[in-house]
């Protein structure tokens, strides 16, 4: 696993969540001003297909950094402080954020809020959470939300494999199951990697119509690998759909 040198302010805070499994998801916030477990729950959700966000994965799974100014001897100092559980990830801690060799200090296990038993239920809901993706994500504070807007910046291993798809749709017809069934065969033949294809109906749930934008259907949103991409409403033009896939060669 390799990654790329990143350009890091001098005062900042960090906040990295890690699955079961060695997924990463991470924020930089140099105003210093979010705690963003909930965006990351939220975006880990979106990119693993999830049925909710993951919140019980903090704090048990979370390590926190703090570049900060000492106002008596004007020297930056640091305090890096990660739970048990991510304690052998100290390495990629350490290369994300640009610390060196820097020992982390393990934070007090709380029996009440990181139960193993407790957490180790949850894995018949959230399989993918134990699963290693080889993931590193990094979350832009700015652009934490809404999560399928177009500008939203996630940096990523260019080697991550997989699709997340959404399909917003307006109730059931026998026009919906016929775009469901091509679909379903255009990703089959030409995709040729995994993928989940999440089907929402804006009647039913008109609020996702609303964060994500969705004023016709059907709309079809790329919202994994980055960047988004969408098409709306042509979703018989095969062409058309594989370039907004990245498989435009293969057909």
């Amino acid at each position: 696993m390799t990654l790329d040198k990143l350009t890091l302010p001098q005062l900042f805070k960090g906040i990295a969540l890690f699955t079961p499994g060695g997924d990463l998801i991470y924020c930089i916030d140099p105003h210093k001003q979010g705690r963003w477990h909930l965006h990351l729950c939220a975006t880990l959700q979106e990119i693993l297909d999830l049925p909710e966000p993951p919140h019980f994965l903090v704090p048990c799974y979370t390590a926190t950094i703090d570049h900060w100014l000492d106002p008596r001897t004007q020297q930056i100092r640091t305090f890096a402080e990660a739970y048990p559980a991510v304690m052998r990830h100290q390495a990629v801690l350490n290369a994300i954020f640009g610390t060196g060799e820097l020992v982390w200090q393990s934070a007090p296990w709380q029996e009440g809020l990181c139960d193993r038993m407790v957490l180790t239920s949850y894995r018949s809901l959230f399989p993918q959470l134990w699963e290693d993706h080889d993931l590193i994500v990094r979350l832009d504070p700015f652009e934490a939300v809404p999560y399928y807007q177009e500008s939203a910046t996630l940096q990523v291993q260019p080697n991550t494999q997989g699709y997340v798809l959404r399909l917003f749709v307006a109730g059931h017809s026998p026009g919906i199951e016929r775009i469901l069934q091509n679909l379903h065969e255009l990703l089959e033949r030409f995709l040729g990697q995994p993928y989940t294809l999440k089907v929402i109906d804006v009647i039913t749930h008109p609020e996702q119509a609303e964060v994500n934008q969705v004023t016709a259907t059907p709309t079809l949103v790329k919202v994994w690998p980055v960047p988004i991409r969408r098409i709306v409403g042509d979703l018989d033009n095969v062409d058309k759909i594989l370039q907004m896939l990245g498989a435009k060669e293969k057909y």
